[in-house]
């Protein structure tokens, strides 16, 4: 590499590219990324997606990926402006390989690629996005050659097509009338909702009254982080769903593939609770067109015992996972699971081809709701039995010692799995029961914590105490 070529393992993380713009990420590291990557998944002579989301610089390093791409003999299909399950969709539906110009829930200053295989096979350090990396690197510095018959290029607006899939798989049409605050973060949502729930797709006009918030496609963030996981950026949303006097809202991150919900008091829903939810009725309804499937759904271990419980009462088999996105894909694959859901609201669909979709899990809420009269707080509540204090990170200096301050305090106490970092399993005195995961970040000095029991105050006693050893 040439004291000019940027260091690419600097910005290519474990399951994606992500970067600043400029001092990273650059037309010229882009194309580079887009030859690679048409090299890794033998593309030459095959179509090839790419799409991107609404940030600024978003337009052009998808033009830049598509030129390599492109030198390297694939023929690209141009999506244009969509959100991220949107381009997994076209990957699934053309069973071509795609790429898409996102960095998600990031602030504007960034931006980023998600590269799946055909199919919407996510690509992950493991298995394949090392060598696009290294690929991209040499191309740097020794240019990109173009082979002897260059790739063409078509667009397709996929937007109808998506719209219409997601009304197949989930059946909006005879619900109660509702009334639903969107927030969309001034993101790709703004664009696929009115497409999903709405008519601007051209589909037949749904039951529900949406209240738009920030739909104006805006990559500078000018209302808030389009990151509905922080509980700051969901405010807006409470105080309008009250005011509005709503059944629900929905927010969506930057790139849409992600989706929170929150009841008509304005509270928010777990994620793990949505799981729940879609879990039951993705089993229900595979099991009236399957009546002797063995079914299996995927949940990661820091989800609510909750969810696994109505896995099995429902008549399916949970399989528990760790956390992460390639890694619940490729759990779905091997185990031919329904659904899988994750406590970071991430939502896969075996009928999406196991690619996750934010939408999707929110047209099972709005079905699940809209079929019976009580208020989503009620719904919601009997998938929420327990007391869970929700991901805690702490700065540690020295994490090896702090996981092993737990660990000496804890032996003896409860049962130790170590699947993904270290879950700690007990009872308690009055019979209920406790468990607590840490898990090291890969990337920074931080101890990740979640801790749930069948009362709140057993929860706190657990999360306090875990706390104080975490932090020394």
């Amino acid at each position: 590499m040439t004291s000019e070529s940027p260091d690419l393992t600097a910005f290519v993380k474990t399951y994606d590219v992500r970067g600043l713009v400029g001092s990273q990420l650059t037309d010229e590291v882009v194309e580079a990324f887009g030859a690679a990557f048409a090299d890794e998944i033998e593309a030459a002579g095959s179509e090839l997606v790419v799409g991107h989301d609404m940030r600024d610089s978003s337009p052009a390093f998808a033009a830049a990926f598509a030129r390599g791409a492109r030198a390297r003999g694939a023929d690209v299909v141009a999506l244009g402006l969509c959100s991220t399950d949107e381009s997994y969709f076209a990957s699934g539906s053309l069973s071509a390989p795609a790429a898409m110009f996102t960095a998600s829930h990031n602030p504007a200053s960034y931006n980023g690629i998600k590269m799946s295989r055909a199919g919407a096979q996510g690509i992950s350090l493991d298995t394949g996005l090392a060598s696009i990396r290294d690929r991209a690197s040499s191309y740097l510095d020794g240019g990109i050659e173009a082979v002897a018959e260059p790739g063409g290029i078509r667009e397709y607006d996929a937007l109808g097509d998506y719209a219409a899939y997601l009304r197949r798989l989930v059946d909006l049409s005879t619900i109660r009338p509702i009334k639903v605050v969107v927030d969309a973060g001034n993101g790709m949502g703004g664009l696929t909702v009115p497409a999903v729930l709405g008519t601007a797709a051209g589909l037949a006009e749904l039951p529900i009254e949406i209240v738009p918030m920030y739909f104006e496609l805006d990559g500078t963030f000018p209302n808030h982080e389009a990151n509905p996981l922080e509980p700051a950026n969901l405010v807006d949303l409470q105080k309008a769903v009250v005011e509005h006097g709503a059944d629900l809202g929905l927010a969506f991150d930057g790139d849409a593939d992600r989706c929170f919900v929150v009841d008509e008091n304005g509270d928010a829903v777990t994620p793990s609770a949505v799981a729940a939810i879609v879990a039951v009725r993705e089993i229900a309804r595979v099991r009236a067109l399957e009546p002797d499937a063995d079914i299996a759904v995927i949940h990661n271990l820091i989800t609510s015992r909750a969810v696994p419980e109505a896995i099995e009462a429902a008549g399916a088999t949970p399989v528990r996972t760790r956390v992460g996105h390639s890694l619940i894909k490729d759990e779905m694959r091997e185990t031919g699971a329904i659904f899988g859901g994750e406590h970071s609201a991430h939502y896969y669909f075996r009928d999406f081809w196991g690619a996750d979709n934010g939408m999707l899990a929110a047209m099972h809420v709005l079905a699940e709701f809209g079929s019976q009269g009580e208020p989503l707080s009620t719904l919601t509540d009997r998938y929420t039995p327990y007391s869970a204090s929700g991901e805690i990170n702490s700065t540690v200096t020295d994490v090896p010692a702090a996981y092993a301050r737990i660990v000496d305090a804890y032996a003896g106490v409860g049962d130790f799995d170590e699947l993904d970092g270290l879950t700690v399993n007990g009872a308690s005195d009055e019979g209920g029961f406790w468990w607590f995961n840490v898990r090291p970040s890969n990337t920074e000095p931080l101890l990740r914590l979640n801790a749930e029991a069948a009362t709140e105050p057993e929860m706190i006693r657990v999360r306090d105490d875990v706390l104080r050893l975490i932090r020394g």
